[in-house]
């Protein structure tokens, strides 16, 4: 089973490599449990072993948080009703992992919420990405 797309992989790597490691990146990927409430947004791939990602994660305990994640645990991974993490194919990440981290600590959870996103984008002076025309 595939969790990313070799394109992800690639962007994934990309953010990773040393000179990059300090910018805020934009989610590359969101997965997520079918049959639980966790949610996982990766922005890149440790450089010495890629099968290990950073980004946003929310085992939907009330306390997401930044961090490390295998992605071969997630392979492995089944929910409460034996359903394995997909891909959310349909996200298209606007903001910075920074603006969806701090709304998901304002709100205990990960949140797509537009406004709320807009709202601490502005207050981090931080951009939206463009829509493609």
């Amino acid at each position: 089973m595939h969790l990313l797309t070799e394109k992800q992989l690639q962007e994934l790597t990309k953010n990773g490599l040393p000179k990059n490691r300090s910018k805020d990146h934009f989610p590359v990927a969101k997965l997520f449990t079918p049959d639980a409430g966790a949610t996982w947004l990766l922005t890149e791939l440790d450089n010495e072993d890629p099968t290990i990602a950073f980004g946003l994660y929310d085992l939907g305990l009330g306390f997401p948080e930044l961090g490390y994640v295998s992605l071969e645990e997630l392979k492995e991974a089944r929910g409460p009703l034996g359903l394995p993490i997909e891909q959310d194919k349909y996200f298209e990440a606007e903001f910075p992992l920074s603006v969806y981290a701090e709304a998901a600590r304002k709100m205990r959870q990960f949140t797509e919420n537009t406004s709320l996103l807009e709202q601490l984008a502005h207050s981090l002076k931080i951009k939206r990405k463009p829509k493609p025309l």
